[in-house]
């Protein structure tokens, strides 16, 4: 397993040690001994598994109390995957960074909690997996406004097209008014 530290604080890709043979691949997409030795130390309380269209845009969500850690991978399709560091005592405080996932790639990225988390499907049946730290709590749910210029976000839309959208997250808040982390 290779681990690389991203520009905001606290990320890391993980690219997964692949085992090919006649029969197809594997990998361990988690080994707790490993993470730990690699600086991540989290224990997963709930796995998720979302599908999506082609232009889903699901996020940016984050939990303001029992917040989560999460371990993002993609088993199907591919995803422009999105954090916003939401820590007011980080340098990069308010600061967005993206990560392309996709099936084909034993890759995952490790979300530590203090971050936003959302991503846009770009292609159809995409379907990611997410194990987190705490449970989801809807009391705790805040999303950020997935366009908010603040965040300047380059989401890889085509031309003209709008991404589907759920009620919660078309009603997101700007990063001007979000509830963050100390």
């Amino acid at each position: 397993m290779r681990v690389s530290a991203l520009a905001l604080a606290g990320l890391v890709l993980i690219e997964h040690r692949e085992f090919d043979d006649a029969r197809g691949a594997f990998f361990e997409s988690w080994n707790e001994r490993d993470f730990a030795a690699a600086g991540i130390a989290a224990r997963f309380v709930q796995e998720n598994v979302s599908r999506s269209r082609a232009w889903v845009l699901r996020g940016l969500h984050y939990q303001i109390r029992q917040t989560q850690g999460k371990l993002v991978r993609v088993l199907a399709g591919a995803i422009f995957d999105v954090v916003v560091d939401l820590r007011r005592s980080s340098d990069t405080f308010g600061r967005s960074l993206a990560v392309p996932l996709e099936a084909g790639s034993p890759r995952s990225l490790w979300v530590p909690p203090g971050f936003a988390h959302g991503f846009l499907a770009l292609r159809d049946d995409t379907r990611v997996q997410y194990k987190v730290t705490d449970y989801w709590a809807r009391e705790a749910e805040r999303t950020l406004q997935w366009n908010d210029p603040a965040l300047a976000i380059d989401w890889p839309l085509p031309p003209g097209r709008t991404p589907l959208l759920s009620d919660k997250d078309r009603d997101g808040i700007p990063l001007a008014r979000a509830e963050c982390f100390p």
